[in-house]
């Protein structure tokens, strides 16, 4: 009898572990998605300081093209007052579609070009941009790694019982392997 109970409390301790380590994985894995997100925000609001300076900068010389930088300073409103993970991404695509246009259509202007400012700004919104696609293949690489978990067996069973979720991978738009089409 004393060598039976030593086996089920040894299964016991096992089992507790087992769920112990898993849940707190479970938990860090959580967190880590949530922070990389943090991370991918933090590039959205690079962008968005830096959009209102570069429409200062060109708003006299590309007069006629209100249409484009209303777009682009309507997406950039848009997304500060987004309250959801899911409509900040929305948000942030459209002001991603709305810069490119802008930045197009600024090219066919040849008096920017030497504008020191916009030069700049132009420069410093593309490091941004590259930064932005970074930290979204970052993000999607710590979600795939979250939800590995909580989809395997055994760690599934866990995962649901105490509530976790999957993680929502950033996806691009539909269509956006297309290049933007700008009319003038």
């Amino acid at each position: 009898m004393n060598k039976t109970l030593w086996i089920v409390l040894g299964v016991v301790v096992l089992v507790g572990g087992y769920f112990m380590t898993t849940y707190n994985g479970l938990i860090s894995g959580s967190e880590l998605v949530d922070n990389q997100w943090k991370q991918v925000e933090v590039q959205y609001q690079r962008r968005l300081d830096l959009i209102p300076n570069l429409v200062e900068s060109v708003k006299g010389i590309m007069k006629q093209e209100t249409a484009v930088i209303g777009a682009v300073t309507d997406a950039r409103t848009r997304y500060m007052n987004s309250a959801t993970t899911g409509e900040k991404v929305e948000a942030a695509n459209q002001l991603e579609s709305a810069v490119v246009k802008f930045m197009a259509i600024a090219e066919n202007y040849p008096q920017l070009r030497s504008v020191e400012t916009v030069l700049s700004l132009q420069a410093e919104l593309a490091g941004t941009e590259n930064r932005v696609s970074v930290e979204r293949m970052r993000y999607n690489n710590q979600v795939t790694s979250y939800n590995l978990v909580t989809k395997r067996f055994p760690s599934n069973m866990i995962a649901s019982m105490f509530g976790f979720e999957k993680a929502v991978y950033f996806n691009a738009d539909e269509g956006a392997e297309k290049a933007p089409e700008v009319k003038l």
